[in-house]
């Protein structure tokens, strides 16, 4: 079992940038696949980015595929989420999760999901 806390939202304004982290308990969190996703005020959770267990697949969503990065320290059971020119439409609640079957964008093979962690980007 994998537990994640996400962490390093905050207010910012547009063209700036934050960093999220998410921590992962249990030593298995280095086999696991590990995504990002959001949810709007009034819209459904959606895909953000994805990386595979070593770092060798990567995917992102494409209105944040050149501003947002994602990336893992398997040694510290962490992965972040790196996110630069950030937009006022970037404001969401965003969850990190863990997938015992690959990185992909479905958040419904996603077995583990933190509580999120609330970005608000003004204008």
């Amino acid at each position: 079992q994998v537990q994640l806390v996400e962490s390093g939202g905050r207010l910012v304004q547009a063209g700036g940038s934050l960093r999220l982290s998410c921590a992962g308990s249990g030593r298995s969190f280095s086999s696991y696949a590990m995504g990002w996703f959001r949810q709007r005020s009034g819209k459904e959770r959606e895909f953000v980015a994805t990386i595979g267990s070593n770092s060798g697949t990567i995917y992102y969503e494409d209105s944040v595929k050149v501003r947002f990065t994602i990336s893992r320290d398997n040694a510290k059971n962490t992965v972040y989420l790196q996110m630069n020119n950030l937009k006022p439409e970037d404001t969401a609640l965003y969850y990190c999760a863990a997938s015992s079957q690959g990185p992909y964008r479905s958040y419904g093979v996603y077995n583990y999901w933190g509580q999120g962690t609330q970005v608000t980007v003004s204008s």
